[in-house]
């Protein structure tokens, strides 16, 4: 599924931008206009994930027109959100997974107590950025 929404843009003092979600009455940041753009998608498709999930009506986007930032610093622009590509629309369901590993690594993480299953979640996502 893919949405568009507007969202409000304000350039803050120390470079970074805050953004409101009117339609879902949602606020992020970013370090930089790109991150900004990216954090705004990513708040949108949080919020459409939790109404798909809990059975919630999605608001539908307003029209870009009807649309004013709070102060003349904003701007206004529309974000882009696809569903099948965002991580809230994941499945959560865990997944076995069988790996192999030396003996001596997996003695020595036993030893210590290591949670194999968080230490690999933990490495992929640090891998993959997410």
């Amino acid at each position: 599924m893919k949405f568009v929404y507007p969202a409000c843009f304000y350039k803050e003092d120390n470079e970074r931008y805050s953004v409101t979600i009117p339609d879902f009455d949602i606020a992020t940041f970013g370090d930089n206009i790109a991150e900004a753009m990216y954090m705004a998608s990513d708040a949108i498709a949080g919020r459409v994930h939790l109404a798909i999930k809990e059975g919630e009506r999605i608001p539908s986007p307003r029209d870009i027109k009807d649309v004013e930032p709070d102060d003349d610093s904003g701007f206004v622009s529309m974000v882009y959100v696809d569903l099948d590509y965002s991580a809230p629309s994941r499945d959560e369901r865990p997944i076995k997974k069988t790996l192999t590993i030396p003996s001596w690594l997996n003695q020595a993480a036993e030893r210590q107590r290591i949670n194999f299953s968080a230490t690999l979640k933990e490495a992929l996502m640090e891998k993959l950025s997410v």
